[in-house]
């Protein structure tokens, strides 16, 4: 199974199931515009810790421990979310603006190794 990663500002790179990774809606996204299948909040970072990474490179590496962590802890939604995919490509959406130190990419692999 394929999964991306995209900002969900950007224009749409890739087809498949579009899910929503933020756990805040994305500031001036519509419903509409955002053309989502999912919003999955339960395998976004905690809000203490992302509250506590602040999008700081420097925690970068503790972040993606910590959140590693959080996703192994929470398998099961990460299995129904694959499931619920059914096969088509993810396509993981988040309004970060910092593409290189995202969530998203930390749940990628994650997913990928399920």
């Amino acid at each position: 199974m394929k999964i991306y990663c995209e900002r969900i500002y950007d224009p749409p790179q890739h087809n498949g199931y579009r899910v929503l990774a933020d756990r805040i809606w994305p500031r001036g996204m519509t419903k509409n515009r955002a053309a989502l299948d999912e919003w999955c909040k339960t395998l976004t970072p905690s809000t203490p810790l992302r509250q506590w990474f602040k999008h700081d490179p420097a925690k970068w590496n503790e972040f993606s421990h910590l959140y590693a962590e959080e996703l192994s802890a929470n398998a099961d939604s990460a299995r129904a979310l694959l499931k619920r995919a059914q096969r088509q490509p993810v396509v993981l959406l988040s309004a970060t603006k910092d593409t290189d130190h995202t969530h998203t990419i930390i749940l990628k692999k994650y997913l990928e190794s399920l």
